[in-house]
């Protein structure tokens, strides 16, 4: 195994942001589709993309397999493991400290059950979706990822 510099740069007093991952989860369920939300249940609540901070010794794409799997229950392809969806840096966009996101999109597959994180979890419609932008119910910066999406797919303009 390699040598870290790791315990080197705590010393120093280096001080660098957090990674984690989240995962939008396309699924179908009772014929009807959408992305699966959950309902955190830690700060902030609210809801929001399953996703978490990036576990040492996984690929961010694993951490967010994993994320997906331990907050919903299902198993998910990724649509483009090596490219994710987005970034986001913003020092702001969480109030537990500065976070570096990596989003991807998945499908799942499965039966969608909360666990870990996630107090609760289900699927969103589209319309649903939609309804949420703007106020104030989705935590961190989701909203503004959940738009990016809904463009990104053509739901939006």
């Amino acid at each position: 195994m390699k040598e870290t510099i790791e315990p080197e740069y705590h010393r120093q007093g280096y001080h660098s942001p957090i990674p984690t991952t989240d995962i939008i989860i396309e699924y179908a369920q009772n014929g009807r589709e959408g992305i699966v939300l959950i309902q955190r249940r830690n700060p902030p609540l609210g809801l929001a993309i399953p996703g978490g901070f990036a576990e040492y010794g996984l690929t961010l794409e694993e951490n967010a397999r994993k994320e997906a799997r331990e907050e919903t229950g299902l198993e998910v392809v990724i649509e483009d493991p090596e490219r994710p969806f987005c970034v986001h840096s913003d020092p702001a966009r969480d109030p537990r400290g500065h976070m570096i996101s990596s989003i991807y999109i998945a499908i799942g597959s499965g039966v969608l059950k909360a666990g870990d994180d996630a107090k609760e979890t289900r699927l969103y419609s589209i319309d649903e979706l939609k309804g949420l932008l703007g106020t104030g119910i989705l935590v961190f910066d989701d909203d503004r990822i959940i738009e990016k999406y809904l463009r990104h797919r053509g739901f939006m303009r």
